[in-house]
């Protein structure tokens, strides 16, 4: 039909706004028309039913009842959509549905219809549990009251507290710490120094303090380090070493005997900050602690009853090897070795080029406040590294001595130079010399360094071959004995592959030296104890 936009709109009959031939081109060129024409829509009876029902159902009052053509059209095109299932085949609905089908329910919820005005104004407040504590975060309602009926039975019957001699159970059972920690936690807590530790004093610094959420290894460096520091020095194990020989049972042996006890207690600090302080400064951080098998191997004590089937750190075999080798050196028993001293270690192994570059002080600075005299602890460093090449402190101490320039890499000319000792010495001992072009093909094959023209650090700790480089380079006795593939050695590191280098080279020389130490004995008995070992029969 044809409109007239020059005419009165408001003669328009209500169902022109339904029909399609209006010219949307006519609309858009007199928007008036439009304008008005919606006023129109607006006037009428249903429009405003419509209108009416909608507001009620956003504001949550009723159910929908929407009016006019549109609903007809849904409900007819509802009714006229083919089935998903062929007939008898619908699966059953939810127990919790009603008889509307889910996808009504859905559009009749109010979550459908709400203005999201309503969002606006009632604002969802998100709650963030805290994420930092400055003392560590406290333990769960259930662990605390679990630790604290425990402790509850520990201090049942002392009122007053517990000694220093009844804390050990404490120690054991509730803290799981090493018993000989006892000592040195019961002074921890007991900071006005009464001697006695309530139960309430206790809960303040196990619970209360959050060490009972604490990993064992920062519980132990809490424990053991002095406060306002982050590192554990050497000083800061001792109490806990005293404790161990005082209560081992494998250590029994050395009450009579103090002196040894100080050198024993010495020996395994140097051992535990050998291998575990990596940064070499002498503080032990909580990351080395943690990374370390440290606490594993304190574990291992407290429970052990013969100390020297614990090998890491503890082992008194281990320091009677360690002590009885220093003390063959220092022949004037100044506690103190000079070079001279150290070229005969291991009947000579050691080439002078070495023994100079470590008293240099290169790999290392001694401790010993003596000008070319190494002390003890240094000794200790020493001899970790030359009877066991593989591990990482020894590779790190070693390649520091080649290292002639220190640029971070050992080239052929540092090797070379060297090795021209250890081919001096095979000449001099009559044996065939092997070339330096042979032994530096030999090399590159056992390490396969990145780059054939020298050999990093890296190079060297990637291959289980590098500590026969350094035995290649200034020790002519291993060497040799490398070359010549021992069975019985090969056959010993098949069977027992737990066992470090060191391992076995302390167990073999405690056997050479114990057997001297009886021979001595037994030459230095009376004719008494000869004739009775004779007469004894085998």
């Amino acid at each position: 039909m044809d409109l007239d936009f020059n005419g009165d709109v408001a003669s328009l009959d209500a169902e022109l706004l339904q029909l399609g031939e209006v010219s949307p081109f006519a609309i858009k060129a007199n928007p008036c028309v439009a304008v008005k024409l919606f006023d129109q829509w607006l006037s009428l009876p249903e429009t405003n039913s419509l209108v009416k029902s909608l507001l009620n159902n956003a504001k949550g009052v009723g159910p929908v009842n929407v009016t006019g053509t549109s609903s007809g059209t849904n409900a007819v095109a509802s009714n006229t959509l083919p089935s998903m299932f062929p007939a008898g085949s619908t699966p059953p609905l939810s127990p919790r549905s009603s008889s509307v089908s889910p996808r009504h329910t859905k559009q009749r919820g109010p979550s459908a219809f709400r203005s999201p005005l309503k969002l606006v104004n009632e604002p969802v407040k998100e709650h963030i549990p805290q994420f930092y504590f400055l003392n560590g975060r406290p333990p769960p309602n259930e662990l605390k009251e679990r630790c604290l009926f425990r402790i509850n039975q520990f201090f049942y019957g002392h009122v007053d507290g517990l000694q220093m001699h009844e804390f050990k159970p404490v120690t054991k059972e509730i803290c799981k710490l090493p018993s000989f920690f006892s000592a040195t936690l019961f002074r921890k807590i007991n900071t006005d120094c009464s001697g006695i530790v309530t139960r309430d004093v206790f809960v303040d610094y196990w619970i209360n303090g959050n060490m009972l959420t604490k990993d064992l290894a920062t519980q132990i460096y809490m424990i053991l380090k002095q406060p306002d520091v982050r590192y554990l020095a050497k000083d800061d194990f001792k109490p806990v070493l005293r404790e161990l020989l005082t209560t081992h049972p494998g250590l029994e042996f050395l009450q009579s005997t103090p002196e040894f006890q100080e050198r024993y207690a010495e020996t395994v600090i140097y051992r535990i900050f050998y291998y575990v302080n990596r940064a070499g400064n002498g503080r032990l951080s909580l990351r080395e602690l943690k990374r370390s098998n440290l606490i594993a191997a304190m574990q291992h004590a407290d429970e052990e009853e013969d100390i020297n089937k614990v090998l890491r750190y503890f082992s008194y075999e281990h320091f009677y090897v360690i002590y009885c080798k220093f003390w063959e050196l220092d022949t004037d028993h100044d506690f103190l070795i000079d070079k001279e001293n150290l070229i005969r270690y291991g009947n000579h192994a050691l080439t002078y080029r070495i023994v100079d570059r470590i008293f240099s002080q290169v790999p290392r600075k001694f401790t010993s406040k003596v000008e070319g005299k190494m002390g003890y602890e240094d000794f200790v460093y020493f001899i970790l590294s030359e009877e066991d090449k593989s591990s990482e402190p020894s590779l790190e101490y070693w390649f520091k001595c080649i290292d002639l320039d220190g640029n971070g890499i050992i080239t052929r000319n540092e090797m070379q130079f060297f090795y021209e000792e250890q081919l001096h010495r095979m000449e001099c001992m009559a044996q065939e010399p092997v070339l330096f072009e042979d032994i530096l093909c030999q090399i590159v094959d056992m390490v396969f360094p990145e780059d054939d023209s020298y050999l990093t650090l890296r190079d060297l700790k990637g291959s289980k071959l590098s500590g026969s480089v350094f035995n290649i380079l200034f020790n002519l006795n291993k060497f040799m004995a490398f070359e010549t593939r021992d069975p019985f050695l090969i056959r010993q590191e098949r069977e027992n592959p737990t066992l470090t280098e060191w391992d076995r080279f302390a167990h073999r020389e405690y056997i050479r030296l114990s057997m001297e130490e009886d021979a001595e004995d037994a030459s230095n008995g009376s004719q008494d104890v000869w004739d009775e070992s004779l007469e004894a029969p085998f």
